[in-house]
């Protein structure tokens, strides 16, 4: 039986606030017919170092396997602000995709990009464009966000051209809840890349 193509949504957040872009990203995708979102986590990076510890919990968010990764027709990747960078668990399990790289599974598929941080000026921009390098690296098609969105250019919170984003701070959004331009940002984000996804692969065919 066929799989239906799916864009891979993929995220690690602590505080709820990378979740929900995610969730709403969703949203997006499953407003373009012949493609279903598919949201996973990464397990976070532990400091244990005993050799009894699991690696992975036996409960929680569905993690993502390489096998999730291999199929998708697109990817849209998003990570908590980490001093500007990708949050370790993150880079650790991009790290661990040299398989892939060395296949060209992802060559040639859409992706993007999306962030949290705690304040306005938080590194994200810088952690936007950090996260694409490895996703060029895997030959990877790298999608923006247009002005055509004028959510946009009324934004006083999240939202940049590189990609969607959401601002946590203290009396910035109600905490991890996304502000009105952030949820719109996020569902036309996930539209578009679903929309990207189905022309570059033929997926809908």
């Amino acid at each position: 039986m066929k799989t239906k193509p799916y864009v891979l949504i993929l995220y690690y957040s602590r505080t709820q606030g990378t979740q929900n872009i995610a969730l709403h990203m969703g949203r997006g995708v499953d407003k373009v017919a012949g493609i279903e979102p598919r949201i996973r986590t990464v397990p976070p990076v532990s400091s244990v170092t005993e050799r009894t510890a699991p690696s992975v919990p036996d409960e929680g968010a569905i993690f993502c396997t390489k096998e999730d990764l291999a199929g998708c027709s697109g990817l849209a990747l998003g990570s908590a602000t980490r001093f500007g960078n990708m949050a370790a668990p993150m880079k650790y399990f991009l790290d661990s995709t040299a398989d892939l790289w060395a296949g060209l599974h992802l060559v040639g598929k859409p992706a993007s990009v999306f962030c949290s941080s705690g304040s306005l000026h938080g590194g994200q921009e810088s952690t936007l464009l950090t996260m694409m390098v490895p996703l060029l690296h895997h030959g990877m098609v790298i999608q923006g966000l247009p002005y055509s969105h004028p959510e946009l250019n009324s934004t006083r919170s999240g939202g940049t051209p590189y990609g969607v984003t959401h601002v946590q701070g203290s009396g910035m959004n109600n905490g991890a809840k996304l502000s009105t331009e952030e949820a719109a940002l996020a569902e036309a984000a996930g539209q578009q890349l679903a929309e990207l996804a189905l022309k570059i692969t033929g997926a809908s065919n």
